[in-house]
């Protein structure tokens, strides 16, 4: 080894250099994206070609005169044939009582009429899947602005209304 006058050693000695940091980050980004680019050939493209929708002339029927008046649809809902139960959920003394009355009034085949004991948002009728569109027009008989679906325990054969005290 050689040594200088100030005794230090001479800078022949072999070694590694590394190269800066972001010179290796930009190696291995390139290496990244030519795996990706390898990756992905032979797979088809995930674009889809759209098309400008055609413009296409529409032409109205002369119109017609009619000479049956149409038939006036009849209910599918028979009020008389569909049983329902009346539940107080509100702290209000009678309410289930005076909402079964009009209910009976307005046609509907009343069973019964209690307390619920339990947590429920507003006023609501529950019906099982079959009774849907009778649940809606007991709902608008009434003025309930809430249809559900009949959960456990209620019966599966009837309407069951829970009134809350926005019902009174």
């Amino acid at each position: 080894m050689r040594t200088s006058s100030a005794g230090r050693h001479a800078r022949n000695q072999r070694g590694v250099v590394f190269p800066s940091p972001v010179v290796m980050l930009s190696i291995i980004a390139v290496a990244m994206a030519g795996i990706a680019f390898v990756a992905t050939q032979g797979q088809p493209p995930t674009e889809r070609e759209i098309a400008a929708p055609v413009a296409q002339e529409t032409v109205k029927p002369a119109p017609t005169l009619q000479t049956k008046k149409p038939k006036p649809i009849k209910p599918a809902v028979k009020r008389g044939s569909v049983y329902v139960e009346v539940y107080n959920n509100s702290g209000i003394t009678g309410l289930a009582g005076k909402v079964a009355a009009r209910t009976t009034d307005a046609g509907w085949q009343v069973v019964g009429s209690d307390n619920w004991y339990g947590t429920i948002p507003t006023s609501t009728v529950y019906y099982p899947k079959r009774l849907e569109a009778a649940a809606k027009l007991l709902a608008l008989d009434l003025g309930i602005g809430r249809i559900a679906p009949a959960v456990d325990p209620m019966r599966l054969d009837r309407l069951t209304v829970i009134l809350t005290a926005d019902a009174a």
